[in-house]
């Protein structure tokens, strides 16, 4: 079996064994557990690094590791998610660079601002019962932000990058819907299946994303 091979099987079993097997405490272990898995995808996207590098290389890489931060940190809600936050800025700027113009891939951007707006609508009505106004204005931007990402990501036509963007979409709207909306079953393990996923192909795109280069 070969390196790349082998390191995709370890994050695989990383991941299995953060989300089946280890339990919610200690806090301390949970917290490890979980962000091993994004350690070994940057040291994937590392390996994926082809040999003439630029910006957007280095703007994922970034990305990928303020996620991490955001693991690591989101049982303290606001500073995991500005560190999220962050990350998809990175994102954003990756990926405009990559922008290919696309009259098709340009539709995205509508049901992406429907489903945005539905979400966005949910959240602040679900944070105003709940007496959480301080929240709103985070999440909305948090909100824009990835919702950009998202569609910055089908722009650059890269397919790696629009698969895990989408399923970072999934991921996030499925942790919020059950944190402040209302409980969805399995919700910690769809999150972090799709999140993972998110992040794996992502790391997966740094070697193509060369062949689309744009300077902006």
């Amino acid at each position: 079996m070969d390196h790349t091979k082998l390191l995709r099987m370890i994050i695989l079993i990383m991941g299995i064994i953060y989300i089946f097997v280890i339990p919610n405490n200690p806090m301390e272990v949970k917290l490890l557990f979980k962000i091993i898995p994004m350690l070994l995808i940057i040291y994937y996207g590392l390996q994926r690094l082809p040999i003439e590098r630029h910006l957007t290389h280095y703007l994922i890489l970034l990305g990928l590791g303020f996620s991490m931060i955001g693991d690591g940190t989101l049982h303290w809600f606001i500073i995991g998610l500005s560190a999220f936050l962050i990350g998809h800025l990175f994102y954003i700027g990756a990926f405009l660079r990559q922008f290919q113009w696309s009259g098709q891939r340009m539709l995205s951007v509508i049901p992406l601002l429907l489903f945005g707006l539905f979400i966005g609508y949910q959240l602040v009505e679900s944070l105003r019962i709940d007496a959480n106004d301080t929240l709103i204005i985070p999440v909305i931007i948090y909100i824009l932000a990835i919702m950009t990402m998202c569609w910055l990501a089908i722009m650059t036509g890269n397919i790696w990058a629009i698969i895990g963007s989408v399923l970072f979409v999934i991921s996030d709207s499925i942790l919020a819907w059950n944190r402040f909306i209302s409980v969805i079953d399995f919700a910690d393990v769809l999150v972090m299946v799709t999140y993972y996923a998110a992040q794996f192909f992502i790391a997966h795109c740094l070697t193509t994303i060369a062949n689309t280069r744009r300077s902006i």
